[in-house]
């Protein structure tokens, strides 16, 4: 909970970008895709070959497409596979975002002045003072998330225009205690099942083929193996461990750092603190009231000796302290706002405060260990400074050197290595062959160093390549072109497919046995004992649970109608076969319907209206289509989903 009690002045970028959070995730309304600012004012030319769509004769254009795509990945680049599906989700949701504009429109749909203002007063509360509107106040706030104002009001109007609809929509929305109860029993029916486990991997190892039978089966799959091209290299490598191993930091090197960075080991008054919070955020007198009571009851029993982490874990709505039993570690002066900062360091060690009134509510705080205001010495330091100084001391020299190496390979990069070696005084060494995809033996996984390795010619010396290990020249030293494979070269590969594809079909062949005796009479677990499995008894579990071997009930979620007695069919599961037989079915029981009711309304009404939501989507997009308000460019889009 620390961040949300610091002072504004230094909270208020954080608030201000989970404030936008909260905003662009209601315009999404439970979509995949955030409005990202600067997107609204697409052009109006529906004629645009640009125009990826047009919704009631605004354009969407492949540049809005495209920025908000580059917004959404930081400017990274996106693999091939995963530019396609970020493109169309894009597209996706700016359409229905035109479409509710466009809907909003011809059905008069609004949002007010005094709407937008009071939605700006419960995100933005810093921007009022009382009544009066703080203008250069909201200005700074709002541009320190990265939109302008104009920007930041449109996405504000989005999102409360969709919030609209969404009413609209879902009011009429309500779940029947028929469905609460039908819910409740789905939930917490539970079944108990023996079952056998066939794995593949357990079969593979038994399998011991011929000679013949491998190479016939080498013969069937050859165009599987093929050997990639190989190469190994020669270098010399300027070792930053070796070099680091050389230094020996005088104490006045050490002091002269410490000197200079003594701000760091300044240690401020500090209080390592736990707190529980009850929000009043948004609530009325009459709330905050009710609020006030319950926050003083928990404060009563921390007072009378109950556990305080107990009653954090319980009570606190500080959703980032709370499992850690209320714990905000270790707070500075100025760190907090000011109430909070009073109580906690006017606090004597071990102490529990009164309750304490922020802006985010009632704070129960508990002072765990104080420290006051001191330099440590460099005496205290020293240990942690060497480390930094023969690091910095390293790097300084092999940057030296590495400029050094550079010089020698600008001279000729077609001069033998031998002479870089000797120059440098440096030792060479050879790597084993590897693919372009291998660790290149000591120089490790670079793909700086792969890359040359591959791009180089013979005899031709690269540039100083910084690896982990420290700065390496290399040359290509043999060179194996890519080939068919022989037996002989892939024989453990061969071995292992021929063995897992074997397993796989003798796994399925004796799940199915096992199934086809059971049916046919013989007892689950002896019918397994003939077949060398082991059987296992689950403990009982709901569709919400896990069965060891197994996983998730969720795979095997048929068993709960199938009755008492019955043997599955072969079931696959992460590449295992299981087959089971219905041990006991076990009832909800109907005495925890009223402890979960409300959770089950709460998430039945929740998946209801999503659902209703998404069909008025889907329909107000086809109706859009059908009426000519609504056309997607496919061409532009295509283009868009592949461009690099």
């Amino acid at each position: 909970m620390l961040k949300s009690i610091q002072q504004r002045d230094l909270d208020r970028n954080r608030w201000i970008k989970i404030s936008m959070t909260v905003i662009l995730v209601l315009i999404c309304l439970s979509m995949v895709i955030t409005l990202i600012p600067g997107l609204m004012s697409g052009s109006n030319d529906t004629t645009s070959p640009d125009a990826v769509a047009s919704v009631g004769g605004a354009a969407i254009s492949a540049a809005d497409v495209q920025r908000q795509v580059s917004q959404m990945t930081r400017g990274q680049a996106l693999p091939p596979m995963m530019r396609g599906l970020y493109v169309k989700q894009v597209v996706d949701q700016m359409v229905f975002d035109r479409a509710l504009e466009y809907e909003a429109n011809r059905l008069s749909i609004s949002i007010t002045p005094d709407e937008e203002r009071d939605r700006i007063r419960e995100i933005i509360p810093s921007a009022f003072s009382g009544e009066t509107w703080l203008k250069d106040q909201y200005i700074m706030q709002v541009q320190q998330t990265g939109m302008s104002v104009p920007e930041f009001e449109a996405a504000l109007r989005e999102g409360m225009l969709a919030e609209k609809f969404n009413h609209l929509v879902t009011d009429g929305i309500s779940v029947s205690s028929a469905e609460l109860e039908q819910e409740f029993k789905r939930r917490n029916e539970k079944v108990t099942i023996q079952y056998a486990l066939i794995k593949p991997a357990d079969i593979a190892s038994t399998i011991h083929p011929t000679d013949d039978e491998l190479a016939g089966y080498f013969k069937q799959n050859q165009t599987k193996y093929q050997i990639p091209e190989k190469r190994s290299a020669q270098y010399v490598l300027l070792d930053l461990a070796k070099l680091r191993a050389q230094l020996h930091p005088s104490d006045d090197a050490l002091r002269a750092y410490y000197d200079s960075h003594i701000d760091d080991y300044k240690v401020q008054n500090s209080v390592h603190v736990e707190h529980i919070l009850f929000k009043t955020v948004g609530k009325t007198d009459a709330e905050i009231a009710e609020i006030q009571k319950k926050a003083q009851d928990v404060l009563n029993q921390a007072k009378k000796g109950a556990n305080f982490e107990d009653l954090a874990k319980k009570y606190s709505e500080d959703d980032a302290s709370k499992p850690k039993g209320g714990d905000l570690g270790w707070i500075v002066e100025g760190q907090t706002v000011p109430e909070f900062q009073q109580a906690a360091f006017n606090l004597p060690k071990g102490a529990i405060s009164d309750l304490v009134k922020t802006q985010y509510g009632f704070h129960i705080i508990k002072v765990l260990d104080k420290q006051t205001a001191n330099t440590k010495t460099f005496e205290e330091v020293r240990d942690s400074i060497l480390p930094i100084v023969t690091d910095e001391q390293a790097n300084q020299q092999a940057n030296d050197r590495s400029n050094q190496m550079a010089a020698v390979i600008r001279q000729s990069s077609h001069q033998p290595l031998e002479n870089v070696a000797k120059k440098l005084n440096l030792e060479i060494s050879v790597t084993p062959p590897v693919s372009n995809t291998d660790v290149v033996g000591a120089l490790g996984a670079s793909q700086e160093i792969r890359s040359a390795l591959f791009e180089l010619q013979r005899g031709e010396l690269s540039m100083p390549i910084h690896t982990d290990a420290g700065y390496a020249i290399i040359t290509p030293k043999e060179i194996l072109p890519a080939h068919q494979a022989t037996l002989q070269e892939v024989r453990d590969r061969v071995l292992a497919d021929y063995q897992q594809e074997k397993a796989v079909g003798l796994a399925q062949s004796k799940a199915a046995d096992l199934t086809k005796q059971t049916q046919g009479g013989t007892p689950f677990d002896k019918a397994a004992k003939a077949l060398g499995l082991d059987v296992k008894n689950s403990e009982p579990f709901s569709r919400a649970g896990n069965v060891p071997d197994i996983g998730s009930a969720n795979q095997i979620e048929v068993a709960f109608g199938m009755p008492v007695g019955q043997v599955s069919a072969p079931k696959l599961v992460s590449g295992n076969w299981v087959v089971y037989k219905i041990v006991a079915h076990e009832q909800a029981n109907m005495d925890d319907f009223a402890k979960q009711k409300q959770e089950i309304q709460q998430q039945l009404l929740q998946s209801k209206q999503q659902a209703a939501f998404s069909a008025f989507r889907t329909a107000l997009e086809d109706r859009l289509k059908k009426e000519g308000k609504l056309t997607i460019n496919q061409q532009v889009l295509s283009r868009l989903s592949s461009a690099g």
